[in-house]
């Protein structure tokens, strides 16, 4: 910290009248309270603070003058905030007395540090963010569950249908406690949504693959297929190619105007394992099906 004579802007020869006065007339310019998220101005209140808590003590001042002592003050750690200060017998802003006599005035700095002094007294709890993970079938059709916290409590938690990786729930009050009548903080959680190995999700739509059969793509048929609110029977018609998607209506992802997106199934056709020599026989004596070129026109 500079030399406190010039924080203050005040001759060593000042009284101390006036080493009271300018620090007023530059608390009030740099109060915290006055420039809420001014980084600079709570720096230079501290050092205007440290200042004040130097030359406003009569012992520190002479210890000061006579070398003894150096601009920090032997006594005091640094680099703290401002608050910090509240433990320090005799600052200017060290307790509810620190300001006693300005607060006892009517202007409105007098009136910032009553209120600043009340918010302190009643401050609202903190809130507490945690992580979630849930299954992706619940994120699409809701569920309850229970969080158990780090601290071995827990929370009883509501997913909404629909919800995206990364969404953050709300529990009010049940965050860190506040001081006298502040409330308690909120519970932000963070929900964290596991993959799914079968399903994919596309805004408010779902896609998976399905495999069938070569008699199930070329005779079609029925298959049953996985959903997230469970299985479903669907038809896969004659002559099926892998890669063709089909579509079950609404069995997506709740929308937010209503309604469902919709699951869409990509078909894998999969040959039996190991290979079927009947098949190969058949395959073999196919005339058709040796003439057919899937590439051509690609």
């Amino acid at each position: 910290m500079a030399n406190p004579y010039e924080v203050l802007g005040v001759a060593k020869s000042a009284s101390d009248g006036e080493i009271r006065s300018a620090y007023r007339k530059l608390a009030k310019t740099f109060h915290p309270d006055l420039n809420p998220g001014d980084k600079a101005a709570e720096d230079k209140f501290k050092d205007v603070a440290s200042a004040y808590d130097l030359l406003g003590d009569a012992d520190k001042r002479k210890r000061f003058d006579a070398g003894e002592i150096d601009e920090t003050g032997a006594e005091r750690p640094q680099q703290r905030y401002y608050r910090d200060y509240a433990s320090e017998a005799g600052h200017a802003y060290a307790s509810d007395s620190g300001f006693a006599d300005y607060m006892d005035g009517d202007d409105a700095f007098a009136e910032l540090l009553r209120r600043s002094q009340q918010a302190r007294a009643n401050r609202r709890g903190p809130d507490i963010r945690y992580t979630l993970p849930i299954p992706f079938v619940d994120s699409i059709t809701g569920a309850n569950t229970r969080l158990t916290l780090p601290e071995g409590g827990t929370l009883d938690v509501t997913i909404p249908p629909g919800l995206i990786d990364g969404q953050v729930l709300r529990l009010r009050g049940k965050g860190g406690p506040g001081t006298g009548t502040g409330g308690p903080g909120d519970a932000l959680i963070e929900v964290e949504v596991r993959p799914d190995p079968r399903f994919e999700r596309d805004g408010d739509d779902i896609s998976i693959e399905l495999p069938i059969s070569l008699t199930e793509a070329v005779l079609g048929g029925k298959v049953r297929v996985p959903t997230p609110t469970g299985e479903v029977t669907m038809s896969v018609p004659k002559g099926a190619s892998t890669g063709a998607r089909l579509r079950l209506k609404g069995k997506g992802a709740p929308r937010r105007e209503g309604g469902h997106g919709d699951e869409y199934v990509k078909l894998k056709i999969v040959l039996p394992q190991p290979p079927d020599p009947a098949l190969e026989s058949f395959v073999e004596g196919w005339e058709a099906g040796k003439s057919f070129n899937p590439r051509e026109g690609r």
